[in-house]
């Protein structure tokens, strides 16, 4: 229990054989269950799961409970997939089973051991306290904690920052592929788990839902940590498909949020500054090969456009700061 509330943590794996065990080994004493799930690892992941779960299991004095009476034999639940179904995917497992078990709010602790388990009560926090519904670590808050992240790694995510951003409509998330999350099981249950993302875009997909849903999301800093893992995610690949999934959801939640009960002004921004733009731009670059006209008015109609698209941008982003929370606190240690 953490501030009287039950608390699971979700741990998704896939070939950690080396990083897994002590993740398990160091959960903090006051998660009630961590659900270590295994993406159908080639290594020896499950072997280690196993190994660690028993080791805990056998340390454990007596079963506990939670407030609402029911009793747990085992802090620690292995979970393994008999294919493997993405990161997204064990996410879902591990929330499904928290929610089965009680838990009012779950964390996502990767098992790759880049997510210090010592700050774990200050990603709970904004959840825990009734500030906000979702809370997401945020490693690009000041350059003090961006020491360690690789360079391109980095690029990626500023570059895929600014896109979920737009997707999304929460402007104040810096760090949308930090896997560093706790989310209340009231808010889980709102949301349709069966319709998220699967794979690596579970994050991005899970903060355009949340916003349809006007959950209040807390962005929390927190530092960088790397070691000798290997990251899952290929950048090369990555960003062009999840840029695709966030045009797709862009699109979505625009009709979701601002055209279903009358077409709201952002909408309008929108669609006009999109369409302008995209005239203007070919219409001047048609100009400028066939050295047919004047490209003066149609860039003005792609200046038109942008500002169309910058004020829907603003519109957009104060629609949203009622479910904004910052959750910035110093980080106790």
């Amino acid at each position: 229990m953490y501030r009287g509330k039950a608390i699971g943590v979700v741990v998704p794996a896939h070939n950690e054989e080396s990083f897994i065990g002590p993740v398990i080994d160091t959960m903090p004493a006051f998660v009630d269950r961590a659900y270590v799930v295994d993406d159908c690892s080639v290594d020896g992941t499950w072997n280690e799961i196993l190994e660690h779960t028993e080791q805990v299991t056998t340390q454990q004095v007596a079963p506990f409970a939670t407030d609402g009476g029911q009793r747990f034999e085992s802090r620690i639940v292995p979970i393994r997939h008999e294919t493997q179904q993405g990161r997204g995917a064990a996410v879902k497992t591990g929330y499904r089973r928290a929610l089965d078990d009680g838990m009012e709010v779950i964390a996502v602790m990767d098992g790759d051991g880049q997510m210090d388990p010592d700050i774990l009560d200050t990603i709970l926090d904004p959840v825990v306290s009734g500030e906000a519904d979702y809370s997401v670590g945020n490693r690009l808050s000041s350059t003090h904690h961006l020491v360690g992240m690789p360079p391109f790694r980095l690029f990626g995510n500023v570059l895929l920052m600014g896109l979920t951003r737009i997707s999304s409509g929460y402007w104040h998330i810096r760090d949308p592929q930090n896997g560093y999350t706790a989310v209340s099981a009231e808010t889980l249950r709102d949301i349709d788990m069966d319709d998220l993302y699967d794979q690596y875009g579970f994050l991005n997909d899970m903060l355009v839902k949340l916003n349809v849903h006007d959950k209040r999301v807390a962005s929390v800093p927190m530092p960088s940590r790397y070691g000798d893992e290997e990251s899952g995610i290929r950048y090369s690949t990555f960003i062009p498909k999840l840029s695709t999934l966030l045009l797709r959801n862009f699109i979505w939640r625009l009709w979701v949020k601002y055209t279903k009960s009358g077409v709201h002004p952002v909408a309008i921004l929108y669609v006009f500054g999109a369409l302008a733009t995209l005239f203007g731009v070919l219409q001047t670059g048609w100009r400028l090969l066939t050295r047919h006209g004047e490209t003066k008015p149609s860039m003005q109609v792609s200046i038109l456009g942008i500002v169309s698209l910058l004020g829907a941008m603003l519109s957009d982003r104060q629609e949203s700061d009622e479910i904004s929370s910052s959750g910035r606190r110093k980080l106790r240690r």
